[in-house]
């Protein structure tokens, strides 16, 4: 186990050095600039098409733009803004979030181009089923010479696209709150699981688009209640925001001090884990949607990194910040927001951050599950779906009793190898998108003739 934990610590300090940071910034500057600002023009008109203004039951697809942004916010919306935001506050300090926020509204654009790209390349899988995601755009937009990019996405999804991080922080929270055994954690969580993923993806967009927004609710609100209990803190924690952003600050523990590249890396690295910008899982969700119009999905696709990364982790790290000693050694992950609870509202506190932190994680299970599987099925074939269900619902419970640094450096290294092939055919293929961006909004009206 030692040998593993080192392995994989040094994998990840390979993988996600300053060249991946500068890779994934640079591609979202690169299709900023070549989007010319347009798509966040039309973030109203994407609300519309989220609501279902334009919903067409004979279009192709499986689920509608609702039910996709919901799954894919059932993956995006869950222990990364809670346990992974209380990480990249300990790691990396308050100046973290400032390049999380950086992330995200990059992460908006890479969205918007990534998942107008999974509508526009659709593909059929070996059972005739129309496809959607990062390896069909590839092959299909890029051509089947291409196809190495596709497949080494695949082979790194099976891997990153399993919810080990979620299991692992489920089951801490329950054993530090009420001394549950991570084993039993374990098997809750494959038999709930299973119940659900074994149905398919209308089961899963069913659960999600009635889990996801009461969940997101619940969590908001409990979470601005503390924000207002410790509203004096409020200058202070944004001036150490923007502060540490660019001088860094004291790591946890007051051990040594934390460089500025390392909470510019921390921030990135965390923001990409929580809305998974870049990263290809959500094409694969909004793949799926019922509709004609590529552009509809990529605009609905930007309202994930706003969500998820800019209201629902900002409001994590500002109640850690504002009410507890994040600097305290020994304390991290889900079990520093889990004191924070505690300390503002009692007993009561803890109990409802342990009900939230079941849901959000449940449902990030849904949804990876959904993500894995398409890999798997894009390499091994669709009949042999079912094999990848099993293993996944497998590593649920080594989740849950491998340690947190095990599973964090794990899934990291897997993301920034799924993020290269991603973003190459992103920026290859987004003269094709802006193409495509500028027909549909001058056809709704949203920019001049």
């Amino acid at each position: 186990m030692n040998f593993i934990e080192q392995f994989l610590e040094t994998a990840v300090s390979i993988v996600w050095g300053i060249p991946q940071v500068i890779f994934l910034v640079g591609s979202g500057l690169v299709l900023l600039v070549m989007s010319r600002l347009i798509p966040y023009r039309g973030l109203y008109h994407g609300f519309q098409v989220l609501l279902g203004k334009f919903d067409d039951k004979h279009d192709p697809g499986e689920i509608s733009h609702f039910q996709a942004m919901s799954t894919a916010l059932a993956s995006t919306v869950g222990l990364g803004n809670i346990g992974g935001v209380a990480i990249a506050v300990t790691q990396g300090g308050p100046g973290a979030l400032f390049w999380m926020w950086v992330a995200a509204l990059l992460g908006m654009v890479i969205k918007f181009f990534t998942c107008t790209l999974a509508v526009m390349y659709r593909g059929y899988d070996s059972q005739g089923k129309l496809q959607g995601g990062p390896m069909y755009y590839i092959e299909v937009g890029l051509g089947k010479k291409y196809r190495p990019l596709a497949v080494a996405f695949s082979i790194c999804g099976m891997i990153g696209c399993i919810s080990v991080f979620q299991t692992n922080q489920v089951a801490e929270i329950l054993r530090s709150s009420y001394g549950v055994s991570p084993s039993v954690t374990g098997i809750f969580s494959v038999v709930i699981v299973s119940v659900v993923i074994l149905g398919g993806l209308t089961r899963i967009a069913n659960v999600a688009s009635k889990l996801v927004p009461a969940m997101c609710i619940l969590y908001l609100g409990a979470s601005l209640y503390i924000a207002v209990l410790n509203i004096e803190h409020v200058p202070a924690v944004f001036s150490s925001i923007f502060h540490d952003a660019f001088t860094g600050t004291a790591a946890a523990g007051g051990a040594a001090g934390i460089g500025v590249l390392t909470v510019i890396r921390t921030g990135v690295k965390r923001a990409v884990f929580s809305n998974e910008a870049g990263l290809g899982t959500a094409p694969m969700a909004h793949g799926a949607a019922k509709t004609k119009e590529p552009v509809r999905e990529g605009l609905v696709a930007m309202y994930e990194p706003l969500v998820d990364t800019i209201m629902v982790c900002s409001l994590t790290a500002f109640i850690i910040l504002s009410g507890s000693d994040w600097r305290e050694s020994g304390i991290q992950g889900v079990a520093l927001t889990s004191q924070v609870f505690e300390a503002a509202m009692g007993d009561f506190g803890k109990l409802l951050l342990v009900v939230i932190v079941l849901c959000f994680g449940l449902s990030t299970m849904f949804g990876y599950s959904y993500y894995g599987k398409k890999c798997f099925s894009y390499l091994f074939g669709a009949e042999r779906g079912r094999w990848y269900e099993y293993y996944y619902l497998a590593t649920l419970y080594v989740g849950a009793v491998w340690t947190a640094s095990m599973v964090v450096n794990l899934i990291d290294t897997a993301y920034a190898l799924m993020t290269i092939p991603n973003l190459i055919a992103a920026i290859l293929l987004s003269p094709r998108v802006v193409k495509e961006m500028k027909r549909y909004f001058r056809k709704a009206g949203l920019i001049k003739r």
